[in-house]
């Protein structure tokens, strides 16, 4: 039952049923590693990707040919986690996992709340 061609996703469930099923249960994972660090965040989809709000936007996650992605939406985390992105995937700010590989979750766990703090610190400096 693909709908690839029929429309775009409109909730996280709908875009990881649409993915090939290699792929699902590391997307199931990713998702359940981001609501275990920021459970306040909004769930979306935001550019047809699965993604999380939190004052702005947070993490999202997706797929492509070949690997599960994540994405941090900040250009600050690959400069302060530099060591520990050592061994990653990495093409700009997006990791890239191969499904069916352990995700690195102390890691992915690290940089969740290192851009929930980001977002709070910004928000905070917006209420001044």
């Amino acid at each position: 039952m693909s709908r690839h061609n029929e429309s775009q996703p409109q909730t996280i469930d709908e875009y990881i049923a649409m993915q090939p099923g290699a792929f699902q249960p590391m997307l199931q994972e990713l998702r359940a590693i981001i609501k275990s660090i920021a459970p306040q965040a909004e769930e979306l989809i935001s550019y047809q990707v699965p993604s999380f709000k939190w004052h702005y936007m947070l993490v999202g996650f997706g797929v492509n040919k070949k690997f599960c992605s994540l994405y941090p939406m900040s250009t600050s985390i690959n400069q302060k986690m530099a060591d520990e992105l050592n061994g990653i995937k990495i093409s700009g700010t997006t990791l890239h996992f191969v499904p069916g590989q352990p995700l690195p979750t102390e890691l992915i766990k690290k940089i969740v709340l290192t851009r929930v703090q980001e977002n709070e610190t910004k928000a905070a400096l917006k209420k001044k």
